[in-house]
């Protein structure tokens, strides 16, 4: 079992920053890559960033250049750099990690709102 737990959402206006982080315990040893999701409201949840365990990142394209995705192995936490914010930034953020026991899961945290004002 991965428990993640989100943190640092919130509301901020548009050209603002924030940095969300995703503490992760449990079993930690079988977690390869990482990622964010965000779901705007009435959308489908779409896939923002992911690293993987060797350190390769990935970004839709529509926060390039803005958002950075990073993780601190020691302290077994995710992070998502977010700069430059835009309203249409605003949704609900989901941390998950890509866990293999054996099998592959995918576990997923609570989810943290961010809310971009214009």
């Amino acid at each position: 079992q991965v428990q993640l737990v989100e943190s640092g959402g919130g509301l901020v206006q548009a050209g603002g920053s924030l940095r969300l982080s995703c503490a992760a315990s449990g079993v930690i040893f079988g977690i390869n890559a990482m990622g964010w999701y965000r779901q705007p409201p009435g959308k489908q949840r779409e896939l923002v960033a992911t690293i993987t365990s060797g350190g390769s990142v990935n970004y839709v394209d529509s926060v390039k250049g803005r958002f950075t995705i990073s993780r601190d192995n020691a302290k077994n936490t995710l992070y998502l750099q977010m700069n430059s914010l835009k309203p249409e930034d605003t949704g609900v953020y989901y941390c998950y990690a890509e866990v293999v026991i054996g099998t592959l899961r995918y576990y997923w945290g609570q989810g943290t709102q961010v809310t971009v004002s214009s």
